[in-house]
């Protein structure tokens, strides 16, 4: 299959919109021991100062959140109870908003992916998590910082889904209002979404 990079106006879209247009796109790493790619099939969106489940609620702004307050299109990497995650970071220059990408379905290097998780039992255990999926494809805080439109950490163009499902955020407890705020989209019936039990939002 041919794989082509989005062109640089893809991420060009409001935090909520590019969440939804994610799904469906490929996450493509390219690394020494070869190429893995899947369709992006969950994500969630942060949606700058005013989300208490942002990283940068009321501004906050870090070393580690220093990329979200660029322009769209690039990874935000960091490492989350020993898990390294990846963002798309959104949004307009000083507006630090991002898209976590959730879960992904296998398409290419799935002996790679298998390789890098031993333990996953089933073929969906390998990527329906965003700890995950960043381990099956090779994705590290390396990776921060890097323009998502490049090798070898890349979207590419993918296919549209027929039904996205939207729901709440998974594992901000301590967020206030936000915890409710249907902010997770999905692609509808894919078994590669996390957290499957909680999907019968819509």
């Amino acid at each position: 299959m041919t794989i082509r990079p989005v062109d640089t106006s893809f991420f060009e879209k409001p935090t909520l919109e590019l969440a939804q247009e994610l799904l469906g796109q490929l996450l493509v790493k390219e690394t020494a021991e070869g190429t893995a790619a899947g369709m992006i099939v969950e994500t969630e969106a942060y949606v700058g100062p005013g989300d208490r489940a942002a990283h940068s609620f009321g501004g906050r702004r870090t070393a580690r959140t220093e990329v979200m307050f660029g322009p769209a299109g690039y990874a935000y990497t960091y490492v989350m109870h020993t898990h390294c995650l990846v963002n798309v970071v959104s949004g307009k220059m000083d507006a630090p908003e991002a898209v976590l990408i959730r879960a992904v379905e296998p398409v290419t290097g799935e002996e790679l992916m298998k390789k890098r998780r031993p333990g996953a039992k089933r073929d969906r255990d390998m990527t329906n998590g965003p700890g995950k999926l960043t381990k099956a494809l090779g994705i590290t805080m390396a990776d921060y910082g890097h323009p998502l439109w490049d090798s070898p950490l890349y979207i590419a163009e993918g296919i549209r889904p027929h039904r996205i499902s939207a729901g709440p955020r998974i594992g901000i407890d301590n967020s206030g209002e936000a915890v409710k705020y249907p902010w997770r989209f999905w692609v509808s019936g894919n078994p590669f979404v996390s957290g499957t039990k909680k999907n019968n939002q819509s």
